[in-house]
């Protein structure tokens, strides 16, 4: 039991001794006490007044000095208006971080073998080019979230789906038949995912080409400018040799279906490294390519049920118009399925494969009415949890110099970007933090890669994932401020304490004496640790990782003040020097549980 817990019984023990009333717990308020006020929890005393049929002020007196009498934990406690200030007993504050340092798992639910089973799809990319920054934030995202969900006691199933088949795909198939040369990963020595990546590029700037000079011809043959870009489009031979090949993919051509698997097969193993490098993991992968069947015969199967219907040309639309949405179309009138008949085909085998309870979509916010209707149309064909599908929309990534554009070859990559960052982090370690002479080679570059990714990861990860933001590397790599460096440099601070603290065989209890005198500044340390569990709890209902990260910086903010203000290893008494050293250990703790949730390592030494 809490100490809020704890004052809540005694509250409500007290209001029948005084009173004669029952009250329900949920009655009774407790907050944290503001700055300006002496205490450490107020108790809002307004709800009783109709029973005490006195006024706040005495009335919060009455309840004060009864805490006082009966309660060991309220030491002290004054009274403004009607709010009763109670400051805690050391003992109480100690017995409290005894309870924190005996739970291995503070913070952490554990799931059960019958715990909801909760299915997040990330990443979802295109097998045309890279991942970029804004996969980037997707990616860190849903394996956050993942963490957080499964932390509240679910059982999660993490997915991604890969946009494998389409016009896009064979634009970079088709660019690599014409200009490659028969070019490999590892006759070029790139990753597959860029290599092919160029090749979507080098088919952009080629059909550019092609446009501007039909255009010049019909434009010479006097159409408008508008006109001619209109018919250059359609009569570009590169774009129609494109849709020529993505109908024989589409009919199972064997030629064009070995290069699609060969080209797929270079990215894939591109998508790995990068997936690898991020920390980014997958419990199951799903494609387009076998899901968009499954989502025509989903389709076809709410037509007969009079749910959908057919227009002349063959097409075949929901309406959805009783629900204040517009009509959607499902399939084209070729039989070619759209998006939609995508994600119901992929919504029909995670079902099929899953007893789902709950299905999240890490999906960007331009994305929002997508949602809506997959929502609606999941329900209406028999989806149980269609009704209550959760999109975690976010923001867009932006940069400092604008947006980025894939088709341009002016993207973000993400491993270049990785790299960049980890690069950055070496230096900064060179230039100004590290000063440890034992370190290997290979230490500091593993210490490098820690803190690079940590200074990436951080600084994605604050943000409200509902806004959009500005990504700024510089920014992030700082060892000062809210920074994903500033938090593993405080946490390797601590370890290192720890560890001159074991070299002087100095040993760390199980359970502190309760004899000890604490500071407000450790009393609101320990105040900080018991909001743990509230925290993760609420990143989880809010689908919130930024809550995590603001705490962790929150939390190493003020142990450094308290670093400055206070010795550890210098202390001469000797149960103060042993509960600063428990006390830092259980903040090391909870800092690596944090930033753990969020995917972020915490190095030893730095």
């Amino acid at each position: 039991m809490n100490i809020e817990q704890k004052l809540v019984a005694s509250v409500m023990s007290g209001l029948k001794a005084l009173y004669g009333q029952d009250v329900p717990a949920a009655q009774v308020q407790l907050q944290k006490t503001k700055k300006e006020f002496e205490g450490h929890l107020t108790l809002v005393v307004f709800p009783f007044l109709r029973m005490s049929k006195k006024g706040p002020e005495q009335t919060a007196q009455e309840i004060g000095e009864y805490l006082q009498a009966n309660e060991p934990s309220v030491s002290a406690f004054n009274v403004i208006k009607g709010f009763l200030n109670l400051t805690i007993a050391s003992s109480a504050w100690i017995e409290l971080l005894n309870g924190i340092h005996a739970d291995a798992k503070y913070g952490i639910v554990a799931a059960t073998d019958n715990a909801p089973l909760v299915m997040i799809e990330y990443s979802s990319p295109n097998t045309n080019k890279p991942l970029h920054l804004g996969h980037v934030r997707n990616n860190l995202l849903g394996n956050a979230l993942a963490n957080i969900i499964s932390a509240n006691g679910n059982r999660v199933v993490k997915t991604n789906i890969v946009n494998d088949r389409g016009i896009h795909i064979c634009k970079s198939m088709l660019a690599w038949q014409k200009y490659g040369n028969g070019e490999t990963p590892e006759s070029s020595g790139k990753k597959g995912d860029h290599l092919i990546g160029d090749y979507y590029v080098a088919f952009d700037k080629h059909y550019k080409a092609e446009v501007k000079e039909l255009m010049a011809k019909f434009q010479s043959e006097g159409m408008s400018e508008e006109e001619a870009k209109a018919k250059a489009e359609a009569e570009s031979p590169l774009m129609k040799e494109a849709r020529e090949m993505l109908v024989k993919w589409e009919a199972g051509d064997p030629e064009v279906r070995t290069l699609w698997k060969k080209m797929n097969d270079w990215v894939y193993a591109g998508f790995d490294e990068t997936y690898r490098m991020m920390g980014v993991t997958f419990d199951k992968i799903y494609y387009e390519s076998e899901t968009y069947l499954e989502g025509k015969e989903k389709v076809m199967e709410g037509l007969e049920k009079g749910f959908f219907y057919r227009k002349e040309d063959g097409s075949v639309w929901a309406d959805l118009t009783p629900e204040g949405l517009d009509e959607k179309l499902l399939l084209r009138s070729d039989g070619t399925s759209v998006y939609m008949t995508q994600d119901i085909g992929t919504a029909k085998l995670r079902f099929r494969d899953y007893p789902i309870d709950k299905m999240i979509y890490v999906v960007g916010n331009e994305q929002n009415y997508h949602f809506q209707v997959l929502s609606i149309l999941l329900d209406k064909l028999g989806f149980e949890w269609g009704k209550d599908l959760v999109h975690f929309s976010y923001g867009m990534v932006e940069l400092p110099n604008g947006k980025m554009k894939s088709r341009e070859g002016t993207v973000v990559d993400a491993d270049d970007l990785v790299a960049e960052m980890i690069g950055s982090a070496r230096k900064m370690s060179e230039d100004k933090i590290n000063k440890l002479t034992d370190l290997s080679e290979d230490e500091a570059n593993e210490i490098a890669r820690i803190v690079g990714l940590g200074a990436l990861k951080y600084f994605i990860l604050k943000v409200d994932a509902r806004k959009n933001m500005l990504f700024n590397p510089a920014e992030s790599i700082d060892f000062n401020g809210n920074t994903g460096p500033f938090i593993q440099y405080t946490y390797a601070r601590i370890r290192s304490i720890l560890r001159k603290a074991s070299e002087s065989g100095i040993s760390i209890p199980e359970t502190l004496s309760a004899q000890t005198d604490l500071s407000e500044k450790e009393i609101s340390l320990i105040q900080m640790l018991a909001d743990f569990p509230n925290v993760v709890k609420q990143a989880g209902s809010d689908y919130n990782p930024s809550c995590i990260a603001n705490y962790c910086y929150d939390l190493v903010k003020e142990y450094n003040q308290f670093y400055h203000d206070f010795s550890i290893l210098h202390e001469e008494d000797e149960n103060k020097k042993t509960f600063r050293l428990v006390l830092s250990a259980e903040i090391s703790r909870i800092i690596r549980t944090g930033m753990g949730l969020l995917g972020i390592e915490v190095p030893e030494r730095m």
